[in-house]
């Protein structure tokens, strides 16, 4: 009897982009997976959840989700009700209920340090409405979201980093695929986005399976290593059998 490879899907969160997988995604593809890395839109949390849902509808076969800080919020929409989801696995990231929205989180627990940093820009929305979008302060991005990367390389993070609408951070989750798809939590002991407090907690809520690294917000792209190494074991552990 042989396990099925699965499609590997990638959602980076806010701030960044898919280059934030790239660590990854070479020994991912070597591990016999196909890997799938998203543009999240950071829009909005129910239509990037409803972007997602697309996508993932779109790809045949057994499918593990991985997704950095919001894009975990957003693959937990996407996910709920896929049956061909095996595994989610959370990289310092959120895990939101029901009714619950990423704020809400951060608050619960001291230590997240990214809102002191944050850059309130008006933009045109595509209704024609002015929203809010959020950027980290590029001089203060390199210490709050990488702090153990590399210094060059987290500068260049900061000049390209993604707007965020501020929407998505203040709506409530309507969905939670977590509650019903086994689940893989990464912890970065010295987040300063998710604090290590508060991603334990959401952890153990989900009843996930709980990893910690010595690292910073910046996780996928400091220690690729430790995040291939729990996307492959969440893959191992959900692959479904054939023969």
């Amino acid at each position: 009897m042989t396990t099925t490879a699965q499609t590997i899907v990638l959602v980076h969160g806010a701030y960044a982009d898919s280059s934030s997988w790239n660590g990854s995604i070479d020994a991912l593809r070597e591990a016999g997976h196909r890997v799938v890395a998203v543009a999240n839109p950071l829009r909005g949390l129910e239509s990037d959840g409803d972007y997602l849902r697309s996508v993932l509808e779109g790809i045949e076969g057994p499918i593990v989700v991985a997704g950095h800080s919001y894009g975990g919020a957003v693959m937990s929409h996407a996910a709920d009700g896929n049956t061909n989801v095996t595994a989610l696995v959370y990289v310092a990231s959120f895990l939101a209920e029901v009714g619950e929205s990423l704020l809400e989180l951060v608050e619960k627990f001291p230590g997240a340090q990214l809102g002191g940093a944050a850059v309130a820009t008006p933009y045109r929305s595509a209704d024609g409405t002015t929203q809010t979008e959020l950027t980290i302060d590029p001089a203060r991005f390199p210490d709050l979201f990488g702090a153990d990367v590399d210094r060059a390389v987290a500068e260049r993070m900061a000049v390209t980093q993604r707007p965020f609408a501020l929407a998505a951070f203040t709506a409530p989750a309507t969905r939670a695929a977590w509650r019903s798809i086994e689940s893989w939590v990464l912890l970065a002991a010295q987040d300063l986005a998710i604090p290590a407090e508060l991603s334990r907690f959401m952890a153990e809520r989900a009843d996930a399976h709980l990893v910690e690294v010595d690292a910073s917000h910046a996780v996928s792209v400091s220690q690729p290593g430790a995040v291939t190494d729990i996307i492959l074991e969440a893959a191992r552990a959900t692959a479904p059998a054939e023969g």
